[in-house]
């Protein structure tokens, strides 16, 4: 018994020891003082080091995106790195291609800037702004999803472009340690630019929607930075697919009030799946459009419709719904938005249909 208890005693004093080592390691590491940062070849600037560099980025009011709040997992703040950064990560790399590496491309969430650093960010990311609104309206839209309209301040137009996105700044609550960012797509029009909707799903603990749902009040007051994103229709003649789940809707509306402002003549068949009828929203709103749109169908589905729905319309995996819709789809071109898993099978589907790969675009919640 007492070897063992012996034995015991060595490994405990052995992790403390090598524990104090990796402690000792990354204050050596980790420069704790001030850097400089040259931002695409701008004069440099004293900035905190250690840090990681979307947060000293987001200190000098200069937007990254970064749909995951900075977690490393949507792989959107993608920047290069000219001097400085270290080694790529290995939580960067399923984000990066060979070719991106080569270029040093790196995740800004995962680099600190512990040394000189010299980086090039897209240039019109240093145009995007970071805004106060006022909570104008809340709609309960289903048990779990809500619209939120947010409104801009005397004299600020927000401009931005049909199936873009913005980052809300959460801001401290319940133990929260500092304010964090997520995003979230713009579901009003673009002629609308004294306000903005944004529809927002709770998710079981999450941070942002958790605020959202449970604290945020018509009144109050947010930041929010933006717009963002590629996530727009194309202006070609050809066919066009949506497909959305969930609160996955909300750039289809933005880019469906814009098309019928606009004038847009475009033949487009928007495929919306839930669970059951409890999950789906906006059903008038979107049939709407078949009489202000030529061209356009709404076609919602549930996967698994619960027997007090008395559904009549499509069932099954939104998948299977669009396979059963279409022959080929060759020269057709999609856009999706949902959760990663849907949208990797809905590709995989439309690919095996005839639709070329750089001819589907999609905006895949983190």
């Amino acid at each position: 018994m007492g070897d063992v208890l012996t034995a015991v005693g060595v490994l405990v004093g052995l992790g403390a020891f090598l524990a104090l080592i990796l402690v000792v390691a990354e204050r050596r590491l980790v420069h704790s003082g001030p850097v400089r940062l040259t931002i695409n070849d701008a004069d440099p600037v004293e900035v905190p080091g250690g840090e990681p560099l979307l947060s000293v980025l987001r200190e000098r009011k200069i937007f990254v995106p970064s749909a995951c709040g900075g977690r490393g997992s949507c792989g959107l703040c993608k920047v290069r790195i000219l001097e400085g950064g270290g080694p790529v990560l290995p939580t960067e790399t399923p984000h990066l291609s060979p070719e991106e590496i080569e270029d040093r491309v790196r995740l800004a969430c995962q680099v600190k800037v512990r040394d000189d650093t010299a980086i090039e960010i897209p240039a019109h990311l240093l145009e995007v702004e970071e805004y106060e609104v006022r909570v104008e309206a809340i709609e309960e839209l289903t048990y779990d999803i809500r619209r939120v309209r947010l409104a801009f301040g005397p004299g600020v137009a927000f401009r931005f472009r049909a199936g873009q996105y913005v980052q809300i700044e959460t801001p401290i609550y319940d133990g929260l340690g500092e304010p964090v960012y997520r995003a979230y797509s713009i579901s009003s029009p673009p002629q609308d630019t004294d306000a903005i909707e944004l529809i927002i799903r709770k998710v079981p603990r999450g941070i942002c929607t958790t605020f959202v749902h449970e604290l945020l009040l018509v009144g109050d007051r947010l930041r929010i930075n933006g717009p963002y994103g590629d996530f727009y229709l194309r202006e070609t003649p050809a066919e066009a697919v949506f497909i959305a789940g969930g609160s996955g809707l909300a750039p289809f509306e933005s880019i469906l009030a814009d098309m019928a402002a606009r004038g847009v003549r475009k033949k487009v068949t928007l495929f919306f799946g839930a669970v059951s009828r409890r999950d789906l929203y906006d059903l008038e709103r979107l049939h709407a459009y078949g009489e202000r749109l030529p061209g356009f169908a709404f076609v919602p589905a549930l996967s698994h419709p619960d027997p007090g729905d008395d559904w009549q319309g499509e069932t099954g995996l939104i998948t299977d719904v669009v396979a059963r819709h279409y022959g080929s789809m060759e020269g057709m071109e999609a856009y999706l938005c949902g959760s990663p898993g849907m949208i990797d099978a809905c590709v995989r589907v439309l690919t095996d249909k005839g639709v070329a790969e750089d001819r589907i675009f999609y905006d895949k919640f983190a």
